[in-house]
């Protein structure tokens, strides 16, 4: 049976280098793909262990093709990843465990983006949100 590997997915953005700035120095990702003509990349792919983002400007990413998403990436550490993050971004909400079994916080990025950190865990629930 084939089985899907990974998802990656790609995002419009105002400003390439403002995103790339804020995935690589605030997220800690690294690029790993830079596309474009001098100083002026138009594609970048970012990636941190397992999970990758692609981040793209340019005539793609006019006014008209950037909406809203929310990025939910999965860490074996919530809690030390919104340790290390709070310091250098605001949290839009949590760390809470949810009646689902995991724990979550939130930050934006700078075009809107959710981005959702997210671990399983057997602890008791922070709050009665679903």
């Amino acid at each position: 049976m084939t089985r899907f590997q990974r998802v990656t997915p790609r995002l419009p953005v105002a400003d390439l280098r403002r995103s790339l700035a804020f995935y690589r120095d605030v997220l800690g990702f690294d690029v790993d793909v830079l596309w474009g003509e001098g100083d002026h990349p138009t594609f970048a792919i970012v990636v941190r262990d397992g999970a990758g983002i692609g981040l793209f400007s340019g005539e793609r990413a006019g006014p008209d093709q950037r909406g809203y998403a929310e990025l939910y990436i999965e860490v074996t550490d919530a809690l030390a990843v919104h340790d290390e993050l709070a310091e250098r971004v605001p949290i839009a909400w949590g760390p809470e465990v949810y009646s689902y079994g995991r724990r979550e916080f939130a930050v934006t990025d700078p075009d809107g983006y959710m981005v959702i950190f997210t671990e399983p865990t057997q602890d008791e629930p922070t709050t009665s949100e679903p």
